[in-house]
């Protein structure tokens, strides 16, 4: 099992940064992603990254600008993730935690190091775009 976490405060409402992260239409600002499935409103999604490796995501918790969390699966892994949200001066705090076991041992030495390059990725891509707006 591996754990990830990552802290930040960014630099956008938190009315938009909720809108961002959860929102399933709009997933071009992510630089890993080619394409995201809806399967069930609201509840369950598969992510494919630009090499067509898939995810599925079932949505466990909806806590309107506070709390985001789902597990995810596929052939290599599962786990869940956790994504709280809070804000402070205009701005908004986030707060993500993965959680993953890998299906594999092999992997095992390396899923934390992914998690880590992964949440870079994300939030570098979420950075970028609220500098955009």
């Amino acid at each position: 099992m591996a754990v990830a976490n990552i802290k930040l405060e960014l630099n956008g409402d938190i009315q938009t940064v909720w809108g961002i992260v959860t929102s399933l239409e709009d997933y071009t600002w992510r630089s890993d992603l080619s394409k995201v499935e809806v399967l069930e409103a609201g509840k369950k999604f598969i992510e494919y990254t630009k090499n067509g490796y898939s995810t599925t995501f079932t949505i466990t918790k909806f806590e309107p600008l506070n709390r985001y969390e789902f597990d995810m699966d596929n052939e290599n892994m599962h786990g869940n993730w956790i994504g709280v949200f809070s804000k402070s001066n205009g701005k908004t705090i986030i707060d993500f935690t993965e959680n993953v076991t890998p299906k594999k041992m092999i992997m095992k030495p390396f899923v934390g190091l992914y998690l880590k390059k992964q949440q870079s990725t994300y939030v570098s891509d979420l950075k970028r775009l609220l500098e955009d707006m």
